[in-house]
């Protein structure tokens, strides 16, 4: 409650602010992701990073090297996207590489700070695989870069990023709460909090943007919590958990770095070839597009807690 309250009473003044500044994703009808036909405010990622900071901060007082990383870490991502962000109002398209070396210096951040997948349960003997350091920090590293990128990828349409990361959020909660993990059940509650506020801003037709500053953040987020929940003493099976709970960003986003690969085109290039934009050259309506994606994401997240019950 205290994140939604935060992140709703402060999205208002930074829209205001946001016109003073310039800082709006303007229309341009040549390029066919830009749906929306009048300037938009991109400062909605200031209010839920203060609003999720401030309330956890706040409620746990966990004041940790985790914490510490996963702040700096989301500072990182905030700087990096505000510079993208900047460089689209100017119509402008901002280097990759840049954006590439600061998400990853953010996921070695949390790496660092204890925070990694260290292994897994062996299913046939019950005993602990853990993994070399080596084979962690990779791994760790690959999955931190790869949610945060497709939660950004996934920002495509009015209320889909915010919506989808709420209900990843929200599965990722019940099964902290079922592990008995305090942590990554606060963390994903905060989310949750700050997301739908964002959202009462950001439904079709949308008043407010996050930006690639906000998308990112998300995605850090929803990949730590993870990390520091679901993976945690997983089976074989249940890795599984946290991929199905993230399940449509990643498997949309996969196909389309696949398909992408195969057309020569490079990865961070940005098109219209995400699940979202094709529904709606299938003639779905930009509401129903995103409802039917909610849909697909729920069903996703209700087979990972079974996935989670069978387990127990």
């Amino acid at each position: 409650m205290l994140s939604f309250l935060i992140v709703y009473l402060l999205i208002p003044p930074l829209g205001k602010l946001a016109f003073r500044l310039d800082f709006v994703d303007k229309p341009r009808e040549d390029v066919e992701r830009k749906l929306h036909r009048k300037p938009i405010p991109l400062t909605a990622s200031y209010a839920i990073f203060i609003g999720f900071f401030s309330s956890y901060l706040l409620l746990t007082r966990d004041f940790s090297y985790e914490t510490g990383a996963l702040f700096l870490g989301g500072v990182l991502l905030l700087a990096i996207g505000t510079v993208d962000d900047w460089y689209k109002t100017k119509g402008k398209d901002f280097p990759a590489l840049p954006k590439f070396a600061v998400q990853v210096s953010a996921a070695i951040l949390v790496f660092f700070s204890g925070i990694s997948f260290t292994g897994f349960v062996n299913p046939f003997s019950g005993d602990y695989v853990l993994l070399p350091i080596w084979l962690q920090f990779i791994l760790t590293i690959l999955w931190i870069f790869g949610v945060t990128t497709v939660i950004n990828f996934s920002d495509g349409l009015d209320g889909l990023a915010g919506g989808l990361s709420a209900i990843s959020a929200a599965t990722l909660f019940i099964v902290a709460l079922t592990k008995g993990q305090t942590t990554s059940a606060m963390l994903s509650i905060t989310l949750i909090g700050a997301a739908l506020a964002y959202l009462r801003y950001n439904k079709p037709p949308a008043k407010i943007f996050m930006g690639d500053a906000g998308a990112t953040f998300l995605g850090f987020i929803l990949a730590v919590i993870a990390l520091d929940g679901a993976f945690k003493q997983a089976t074989v099976l249940s890795l599984f958990i946290p991929v199905l709970a993230l399940g449509v960003p990643i498997f949309d986003n996969l196909f389309v770095v696949i398909r992408r690969f195969l057309q020569g085109k490079a990865i961070y290039e940005a098109d219209a070839s995400q699940v979202h934009y094709r529904l709606l050259r299938a003639g779905l309506s930009g509401k129903q597009a995103v409802m039917f994606l909610y849909l697909i994401s729920t069903c996703l997240g209700l087979s990972s807690i079974i996935l989670l019950l069978l387990q127990g």
